[in-house]
């Protein structure tokens, strides 16, 4: 796909006269400006070797590899740059952390290494990053990353000195990049306090739940079928004071579901019905404060759908449901923009080139992003 004239003149030009203006240099100003061309550009793979074959006679591939791996700019001022433009563009009504899987080849790549995916049903040999997105009913754009490393890259002095990777970064599980995606970005303070929507299948949701309440940030997490809470709901008969799964929870809740409508994207509506259940986890069961789970599903699906826990205990159903539906609202955008803009395409091996390439690829996609919700209605 080939971003229209005007959006190279306007938008692009906006954007990068924004996001660049930490860089010192007026060389490294304009190699980013020609990165992010070539991420809009480019047909298939958006390599360096690609968007030097675009740019040619703009940029060299030895030049564009050493601004991306090896240069010393700092991309977490343009990443808060990114931040503040996307807010004033579509002010967020959440922030949804989404994790992703990005396959590869070999075992160079910083932070590559085998491991089973649930979401593929088989081990594979990737990367695994979470992305921070900011996210309405119409437009969703990433407005940061965390790259999980597993142990084997502490491990190794050699790999690990090779790739760069900062004395202060350590090994995660997935649940706890997933968390430290928001609760660490090092602009959070400046974001809008608004709800935190994750999908938590398969990393500890309780965890997650616990450590977003101790810091006041609202969380709605979507949780697995097997997540066991205490039910402290006393509109659920026979059940109070029993620890039990999720699904086993939302089966006995079955009879008090209640249609709630959404908005969707546009003027669209939705139905959805809806059960909450006041809940504890088992942490926490000796303390006053519930929790709220919440079981999903569309009109002629099997129920329950979707299980989301929450700590929005005094929100109505039909503002969580909005919230949890934002979900695919970012699945989209990431499969027709940031796809396309090459969010899983670099081919480098270090910490700081991985995290400039998809600082750079984020931005492409606002720019993508803006032109698809500016384009005149069919």
């Amino acid at each position: 796909m080939t971003v229209p004239a005007a959006v190279d003149t306007v938008v692009l030009a906006e954007l990068s006269s924004v996001l660049f203006a930490s860089l010192a240099r007026a060389d490294q100003r304009r190699r980013g400006l020609e990165y992010l061309r070539g991420l809009l550009e480019v047909d298939g793979r958006k390599s360096i070797r690609n968007i030097a074959a675009l740019l040619d006679g703009q940029a060299t591939e030895q030049s564009l590899h050493h601004f991306i791996s090896e240069s010393t700019w700092n991309w977490l001022p343009v990443r808060r740059a990114l931040a503040r433009y996307v807010m004033q563009l579509a002010p967020p009504k959440a922030w949804v952390v989404r994790p992703i899987v990005i396959p590869k080849a070999g075992e160079h790549s910083v932070g590559v290494g085998k491991d089973y995916f649930p979401a593929f049903g088989r081990v594979l040999n990737a990367q695994q990053a979470v992305g921070v997105w900011s996210a309405t009913e119409d437009i969703s754009s990433p407005i940061d990353w965390r790259l999980r490393l597993p142990p084997a890259w502490f491990e190794d002095a050699g790999r690990r000195k090779r790739a760069a990777i900062p004395e202060d970064v350590g090994p995660e599980s997935l649940g706890d990049c997933a968390i430290e995606a928001f609760l660490g970005m090092a602009m959070r303070r400046e974001l809008p306090a608004q709800p935190v929507v994750l999908d938590a299948r398969d990393m500890d949701a309780v965890k997650a739940a616990e450590r977003f309440r101790a810091t006041g940030v609202p969380l709605l997490s979507r949780v697995c079928h097997a997540t066991r809470l205490l039910v402290t709901d006393r509109a659920l008969p026979g059940h109070t004071g029993e620890f039990l799964s999720t699904y086993q929870i939302m089966l006995a809740a079955r009879e008090t579901r209640r249609m709630v409508v959404s908005a969707g994207s546009g003027s669209a509506t939705r139905t959805t019905l809806v059960a909450a259940v006041r809940v504890r986890t088992p942490a926490q069961a000796e303390h006053t404060e519930d929790l709220l789970l919440l079981g999903m599903a569309e009109p002629g699906q099997k129920w329950p759908s979707q299980i989301w826990l929450t700590t929005m205990t005094t929100a109505q159903p039909s503002a969580l449901v909005r919230l949890a539906q934002l979900t695919e609202r970012v699945d989209q955008d990431f499969l027709e923009i940031s796809e396309r803009v090459g969010i899983r395409d670099y081919a480098g091996r270090t910490f700081d080139g991985w995290h400039r390439h998809v600082t750079l690829a984020s931005a492409a996609h606002v720019v993508m992003a803006t032109a698809i919700g500016n384009r005149p209605a069919a």
